[in-house]
C-alpha cells in the first residue's frame, strides 16, 4: 500500500511540473483555459490511475494473501515434514542407541567372562608356578623323587588292569620289594617292575657346555641306568618264582627320548640282563598288551569249564533220550490198549443196537423158537 501512495504523489508532482512549464511557455490569455484543461486532463488521469492503484493494490493484497497462503502452506509442510525427519531421525538414534547399548553390555559381559577366564589362567599359572617349584624341590630329593616315580607308575597301573592283575609293593622270596608285580599265568609269568629315575645325571649331560663336559656326563648317565638295570635283574628275576625279565620304568618321557636316541649300547645290555626299559607311554602299551593276555587266559580257563558243562549237558541229553525212547513204548502200548478198547466198546454198541431192533411181545411156542434163533444168530455175528 505504501508503494500506491508513493506511485501517486511522483504523478502529482509530475502534474505540477507540467502545468508550470505550460504556465512559462503559454501567454496570459490561454492560462486559464490550459489550466482547465490540464486539470481536467489531471482529473482523468487521476481516476484512472487511482482505478489502476485500486486494481493494484487489489492485486497486490490477493497476491500477498496467496503468497501468505502458499508460505504458510509450504511452512506447514515444511513443519511437518522436519518433524517426520526429526521423528524418524529421533528414532534411528534411539534405535542406534539401543543397539549400541545393547552391543556395549553384551561386549562388557563378554569382556567380563575373558578377565575371569584371564583371572582364572593367571590363577592357573600361579597354581602352576608353585607346583613346579614343589616339583622341583620333589625332584631335588633322591627319596622323594623315587616316591614320584612309585605313585606315577601305580596310577599307570591302575588305569590298565584290573585289582586282581597286580599288587605293589610286593616282598619276593629273596626279601626283596617290587615296587609293582603283575600277576601273569605261566608262562611267562609275574613280572616285576621298579621305578627309577636317574634325574642328577641327565641333568648334568642335559648343562654341559663342551664336547668334553658332554661325553663326561654322557658316560655317567649310562653308567647310573646300567646301575639301575644290573639291581633290579639281580634282585627281581628269580627262577621259579617271576618271569625270566622285568620292566625298568623312567617316570619322564625325556630321560627316556635321550637313553633311546643317544645310548643304543645302553639298551642292549639292558637287553641282554632281561631288563625292559619303559617310560609312561611305552609302559602303557606294555599293560595294554598284559590285559589282553590277562583276558585270554581267561577266556581258556573259561573255555575249559564250558567244556566240561557241555560234557556234562551232553549226557543228561542222552539220559532224556532214553526216557523219551521208553515213554514212547509207553505211549504205543497205551494206543494199542485204547484200540481195543475202541473195538470192544463198538462191539458192545452193535448189539445194544441189534437187541434194540427185536420185536417183543405174545409169543406162541413157534415164535420163541424165532425168537431164540435171532438171538443166536445177533450173537455169533457179533462174536
Amino acid at each position: 500500500m505504501e508503494s500506491v501512495t508513493f506511485i501517486a504523489v511522483v504523478v502529482a508532482i509530475g502534474s505540477l511540473a507540467f502545468v508550470a512549464l505550460v504556465l512559462l511557455r503559454g501567454n496570459s490569455r490561454n492560462i486559464s483555459e490550459e489550466i482547465t484543461r490540464t486539470a481536467e486532463r489531471l482529473t482523468t488521469q487521476q481516476i484512472e490511475l487511482a482505478g489502476r492503484l485500486s486494481q493494484i493494490a487489489e492485486a497486490d493484497a490477493a497476491s500477498q494473501k496467496a503468497l501468505s497462503e502458499r508460505l504458510q502452506n509450504q511452512e506447514i509442510a515444511i513443519t511437518k515434514t522436519l518433524e517426520e525427519r526429526l521423528a524418524d531421525v529421533t528414532k534411528r538414534v534411539g534405535d542406534t542407541l539401543q543397539k549400541t547399548n545393547t552391543k556395549s553390555s553384551e561386549t562388557m559381559a563378554k569382556l567380563q567372562e575373558r578377565l575371569a577366564v584371564i583371572d582364572a589362567a593367571q590363577k592357573n599359572i600361579t597354581d602352576l608356578s608353585a607346583q613346579m617349584v614343589q616339583l622341583q624341590d620333589v625332584l631335588t630329593n633322591r627319596q622323594a623323587r623315587g616316591a614320584f616315580g612309585e605313585i606315577q607308575l601305580q596310577d599307570l597301573v591302575r588305569a590298565a588292569l584290573p585289582p586282581s592283575a597286580y599288587e605293589f609293593q610286593k616282598t619276593l622270596s629273596n626279601n626283596k620289594r617290587a615296587d609293582c608285580v603283575l600277576n601273569l599265568p605261566n608262562p611267562p609269568g609275574a613280572i616285576a617292575i621298579d621305578a627309577k629315575f636317574p634325574l642328577e645325571s641327565y641333568h648334568a649331560l642335559r648343562a654341559a657346555k663342551d664336547e668334553a663336559g658332554r661325553i663326561k656326563s654322557s658316560r655317567a648317565f649310562a653308567t647310573d641306568v646300567l646301575k639301575h638295570v644290573h639291581d633290579i635283574a639281580d634282585r627281581y628275576i628269580i627262577p621259579g618264582q617271576t618271569a625270566e625279565s622285568a620292566l625298568m620304568f623312567l617316570p619322564s618321557e625325556a630321560v627316556y627320548a635321550e637313553l633311546y636316541a643317544n645310548h643304543p649300547e645302553t639298551v642292549e645290555k639292558s637287553y641282554r640282563a632281561r631288563v625292559w626299559i619303559v617310560s609312561p607311554t611305552t609302559l602303557m602299551a606294555t599293560l595294554n598288551t598284559v590285559r589282553a593276555v590277562l583276558k585270554d587266559a581267561s577266556m581258556q580257563e573259561q573255555a575249559g569249564v564250558i567244556q566240561s558243562q557241555v560234557r556234562k549237558l551232553l549226557v543228561d541229553v542222552a539220559r532224556i533220550d532214553d526216557r523219551v525212547d521208553k515213554l514212547q513204548v509207553h505211549f504205543r502200548q497205551a494206543q494199542e490198549d485204547i484200540s481195543k478198547i475202541r473195538t470192544s466198546t463198538n462191539k458192545v454198541k452193535s448189539r445194544g443196537e441189534k437187541i434194540e431192533l427185536i420185536e417183543l411181545g405174545e409169543l406162541k411156542e413157534g415164535d420163541k423158537i424165532t425168537a431164540g434163533a435171532e438171538i443166536h444168530r445177533l450173537e455169533q455175528g457179533n462174536g
